[in-house]
Parts: C-alpha cells; sequence; structure tokens
C-alpha cells in the first residue's frame, strides 16, 4: 500500500462525507464514478440503482450538521480498494457504508455504496 493512495482515498470520501454534511448531492458527485451503484435496505425496501438516486435521496433529506462520520478500515491492492465508513447522526440516522474504490486515470473513484441503515 502507498501513503499517498490511502490519502487519495480518504481525500475522495471526504467529498461524499461534505456532501451529507451539506445536504447536497453535487458536492457527492466527485467521489463517485459516473457508472457508481448503490445497494442497501430501507426497512424492508430493498434500494437498488444507480449513484443518483443516493444524490437525489441527500438533496431531500437536506443538511446534516450534525454527522459524526469515521473511516474505519481501508483496504489498497494496487488499483482497486474497499472502505468502510461508519456515520452516525445522518439526520438522526446511522448508516454503515462499504465502498469499492478503482483508480480511474491516477484518482481514486468510489464504484458501489452497500450500506447498512441501523434501527
Amino acid at each position: 500500500m502507498k501513503i499517498g493512495d490511502y490519502e487519495q482515498i480518504i481525500s475522495t470520501i471526504g467529498h461524499y462525507l461534505e456532501g451529507a454534511r451539506l445536504g447536497k448531492g453535487d458536492v457527492m458527485r466527485p467521489a463517485f464514478h459516473s457508472d457508481a451503484t448503490i445497494f442497501g435496505y430501507v426497512g424492508p425496501d430493498f434500494w437498488a440503482g444507480p449513484i443518483q438516486s443516493l444524490y437525489d435521496w441527500n438533496d431531500k433529506n437536506g443538511p446534516a450538521p450534525e454527522i459524526v462520520s469515521k473511516v474505519v478500515a481501508i483496504d489498497i491492492v494496487e488499483t482497486i480498494a474497499v472502505a468502510k465508513v461508519e456515520s452516525d447522526n445522518w439526520t438522526g440516522y446511522r448508516f454503515t457504508d462499504f465502498f469499492t474504490l478503482i483508480k480511474v486515470d491516477g484518482e481514486w473513484k468510489i464504484m458501489n455504496k452497500v450500506f447498512h441503515l441501523h434501527a
């Protein structure tokens, strides 16, 4: 693992977290590859589809100024990575996210977000 890759991944995830804090999907957008997807459950309902649905939900959900988030794990192998992020008080919600990332043209991008919404 290269320290520079670790720092770039933290920066990429930072766009996602800043977008959550501000309630703005467009702030999240630079973190994700244009073909990224999202999967998880909201109660009994399965949420699956293009990442645009996250941006839309985030815009509707609004700012989360009290959110507390931490990147708790990153595993990197050359041009691929997996990251685990814990977020609490995202407008009252608690999430665990797993991101798969890929290095595209020298930049780390999230390809997939799989989440668990804690009850």
